[in-house]
């Protein structure tokens, strides 16, 4: 019987090996982008929320009440740069509220 090495690695060391190996990484962005922005945003603004998708270094955000997008527009900038320090790198570079 041949001795076995007792090599350990974490599981988050093994997910992030298979991620790159089967070029998931852009897959599991967009979705680590919508858990962002429900967790930033809180419920209020989730529940008002119908979609978000990242295209494009562009986050694209559809919102069931015009007057939340009206005044979420005028903080643009501080939710990119809010967005962007939470993801750990700069994965959004424009904001869409449609």
């Amino acid at each position: 019987m041949t001795k076995r090495e007792n090599d350990s690695f974490s599981i988050e060391d093994l997910m992030q090996n298979f991620i790159k190996e089967n070029n998931l990484s852009k897959g599991m962005q967009k979705i680590k982008v919508e858990e962002t922005w429900t967790k930033m945003m809180g419920p209020g603004v989730a529940n008002h929320t119908t979609s978000v998708k990242l295209q494009n270094k562009t986050l694209i955000v559809q919102l069931k009440s015009s007057v939340l997008r009206e005044e979420l527009s005028y903080g643009k900038e501080k939710i990119i740069k809010l967005m962007n320090e939470e993801l750990g790198s700069s994965v959004i570079s424009k904001l869409m509220l449609v």
